[in-house]
């Protein structure tokens, strides 16, 4: 008898007449139903399973849960199943739980898009075309103005393999000292803190040391909806009995369950810790013997807090001196202390500053390197940690190495095969770069993994900075409102459709994995970047295949650096689950919690305690601008929304942006109130509620204009980190007629924008539930 071939191919048709279901075995509008097709239920293959789990972690924030990604007999990732990976252990946020919707979404890029002005409309048109064009752009600038004249900003959300290659490809193929990434507007305050005091930029405690804590000290971190499933550990935490300490202007969610919550005047947190620290020495509760043994500087910062009382600080600040009193008291008192901060006192003019004197409270009481005490830094985007290591900021090189040193120079060149004479020099951040485009210094750019027309300050010098260049291409795979201005996209792959690895808030490498093949038409970032390489003759450097190999010159070229991934690989991420850098061989366990014997990564081992004054905001109140404009996100959506605004259950649950207010201000919830301030105004639905300062006004930053937050704030910069300083800036509040329209994602040539992010964009009344309490009803 001949075999029937269905037996093994389950998918195979059944060619037989269809045998009318027993309702009762199969009731119509049931899976068994529609699954069985009417076949006989001997054919029904239930016994075969119809989906793989693939192992990875979510794409958005610096938390970075594990998850599976759900895929079809057909390849294709379809859903998203809990994960009991240690860092979430089986939690997700929204975000996580939709994130798998980007992957086979209908506003995907599939084709290049090409134009050859801005007056034109996009076309597609072959991958050979727009690489043809774009080199031929790339020389052509480069000839005639130099090699900086053209310029390379990379993302934080890039897997560490192509964070390596964007900063390899910017100094080797373009041989361009202009290059840096959007995670310039994330951490690198915290990041330039932490080489300063500890001579390493990273977290020196992994997540589950605030399960052992009695003290937590959370400044400027809305951890509940930017980071919502390290809110576990807070919560274990407090169910051990720990106290909690909230440092924010706004009644957030976590603040809401605080001990103490501080809410503070924007701009203003170095004073507030200078007089935390005041009262510690004051009261005698400093570690002397900690800090005689561990620190320099000591001296110097202790005179420096005496200017600092409780009085002169709550003066500053606008919160009661006793608060400050109680936040030093509880801090400095419990047996183990830890203090945790993200974007909240590291968005300012003097972000760097904020981040010190956290780490000076940390190390005069002792708080520092131990289990359940410490210092931490929440990291915002997914690779935010990684994807500053190596070497796509403007001033450092792989191994987190400085540009300037000639003996990391060398180290580099080595590596790479280059003479030291073609390496460039350090280069401008993020923000300088577009003030360079603006006086036509850099007339054209790459962009990957980033939309500045959301993300950047001031949108209207950053639109005048890009319409100036003479040629601007863009990666990515959703048509961003920055990609939506560029004369080439290149459709890249998400992140379910490559293999790579990003470091986590902890400094815990973990690996994500390939779930599907990308669309027909698609190619990664990696292919890209190497196929431009070669077409500019260096194709040599370039010559990998795949993200394996990349990671491998990436683990040599860290090896021997505070940043050293020597000893990691894909395979011990596999078994593992992750591992904390750094671990310089095969056989090391990595490096969880640092600091443990007491030393430091300067070559004293100490901790370079900095002497820090407090100033004053740079964009000065005054009568037309009494309050302050703050900004921060939401839980439904992620940095500019390119991704989120684009899933339907995140835009229903948050389709627009809302200003919020005190009721002091007489407005009703939902009437249009009008933000202004020296950089233009937006009219948003007023959220009242008491959980806000009456002299501060939030709006979160996801959306485009005309309703973006960040293009209201102030492009004034950090000097030693260059970060734009999003959390305060001058502003006022006026009554007015009409609230600004949500735009619509921008979408490739003959798409209609996806329905679902339709979903309530013109509503005139707040989204969401908003944070703490005495909000208006929404009627």
């Amino acid at each position: 008898m001949t075999a029937d071939p269905r037996a093994a191919d389950p998918r195979a048709a059944d060619t037989r007449a269809v045998v009318p279901l027993d309702p009762s075995l199969a009731p119509p509008g049931t899976r068994a139903f529609r699954d069985a097709g009417g076949i006989p239920a001997d054919q029904w293959h239930a016994d075969q399973n119809g989906e793989t789990l693939v192992p990875t972690h979510c794409c958005f924030c610096g938390v970075q849960c594990g998850m599976y990604l759900r895929v079809d007999r057909g390849g294709k990732v379809f859903g998203v199943e809990p994960r009991n990976h240690d860092i979430n252990r089986m939690r997700l946020c929204p975000k996580g739980i939709n994130a798998y919707q980007q992957v086979n979404h209908p506003d995907r890029l599939t084709a290049p898009l090409m134009r050859r002005s801005r007056d034109e409309d996009f076309r597609e048109v072959s991958w050979d075309e727009a690489l043809d064009f774009t080199v031929a752009e790339i020389k052509r600038i480069q000839q005639t103005h130099g090699n900086d004249a053209f310029g390379l900003l990379g993302g934080a959300s890039l897997f560490s393999e192509k964070t390596y290659l964007v900063g390899k490809f910017a100094r080797v193929a373009l041989k361009s000292r202009h290059v840096d990434y959007n995670g310039r507007l994330c951490m690198v305050s915290a990041a330039g803190a932490n080489k300063l005091a500890f001579g390493i930029d990273r977290a020196g405690n992994p997540f589950s040391d605030i399960l052992l804590t009695d003290c937590l000290l959370i400044a400027g971190s809305n951890v509940g909806e930017c980071f919502p499933v390290m809110t576990q550990y807070v919560w274990g935490a407090r169910d051990r009995g720990a106290s909690l300490i909230v440092i924010d202007p706004r009644e957030t969610a976590i603040a809401r369950t605080a001990d103490i919550h501080v809410a503070l005047k924007p701009g203003t947190d170095s004073a507030f810790f200078n007089a935390v620290l005041n009262v510690v020495i004051e009261e005698g509760l400093t570690d002397e013997t900690y800090l005689a043994a561990h620190a320099t500087g000591w001296a110097e910062v202790k005179a420096k807090a005496a200017e600092y009382p409780p009085s002169r600080s709550a003066e500053i600040c606008g919160v009661p001196a006793e608060q400050i009193v109680q936040v030093a008291r509880t801090f400095a008192r419990a047996p183990k202390a830890m203090a945790w901060h993200a974007r909240g006192i590291e968005h300012h003019s003097q972000g760097v500053e904020n981040c010190l004197t956290v780490i000076n409270l940390c190390a005069a009481t002792g708080h520092i390197g131990k289990p359940g005490a410490g210092y931490g830094t929440i990291t915002g985007q997914g690779n935010g940690q990684g994807g500053r290591e190596h070497g796509q900021k403007s001033d450092l090189l792989p191994g987190g190495r400085s540009i300037v040193n000639e003996e990391h120079r060398r180290q580099i060149c080595e590596i790479w095969g280059i003479e030291e004479s073609e390496l460039p020099p350090a280069g401008t951040s993020m923000m300088e770069m577009v003030w360079q485009m603006q006086r036509r210094e850099i007339r054209g750019l790459i962009g990957i993994c980033n939309n500045p027309f959301v993300s950047l300050p001031n949108y209207k010098v950053v639109k005048e900075g890009y319409d100036a260049t003479e040629f601007h291409a863009q990666f990515d795979f959703f048509l961003s409102e920055t990609a939506a201005n560029a004369h080439v996209v290149f459709p890249v792959t998400t992140w379910a459709e490559d293999e790579g690895v990003m470091a986590n808030a902890e400094a815990r490498v973990v690996k994500h994995n390939k779930a599907q093949d990308p669309p027909p038409g698609v190619r990664t970032d990696t292919w890209v970047m190497c196929e431009l390489a070669k077409r500019l003759g260096a194709g040599d450097k370039f010559a990998f295949t795949d993200s394996r190999e990349v990671f491998d010159e990436l683990r040599i070229a860290s090896a021997g650096t505070v940043n050293d991934y020597y000893g990691i690989t894909y395979e011990r991420l596999e078994e593992t689950g992750g591992i904390a850098w750094p671990c310089p061989s095969t056989d090391h366990p990595g490096t969880p919690r640092l600091f443990e014997d007491g030393r430091t990564y300067h070559p004293d081992g100490k901790i370079h305690m900095q002497v820090v004054e407090w100033h004053p905001p740079m964009d000065p109140y005054d009568d037309e601008h009494p309050m302050s404009l703050t900004t921060g996100r939401t839980v439904a959506h992620f940095l500019s929304g390119n991704q989120t605004r684009r899933l339907g259950a995140l835009v229903e649950q948050t389709p627009r942006p809302w200003a919020e207010i005190h009721p002091s201000h007489g407005f009703r919830n939902g009437e249009p109130v009008r933000v202004v301030t020296r950089r233009g105004s937006e009219v948003f639905p007023a959220l009242v509620t008491e959980a806000i300062r009456p002299d501060t006004v939030f709006i979160p930053y996801h959306w485009p204009v005309p309703t973006s937050a960040n293009a209201l704030t102030i492009d004034a910069l950090d000097p030693r980190s260059k970060i734009p300083e999003y959390k305060v800036c001058a502003c006022r509040i006026e009554h007015a007629e009409k609230i600004d329209e949500v735009p619509a994602p921008p979408v490739a040539p003959g798409h209609v924008a996806y329905p679902e992010t339709q979903v309530s964009r013109t509503d005139p009344l707040p989204p969401t539930s908003p944070q703490g309490r005495g909000t208006s009803v929404r009627s």
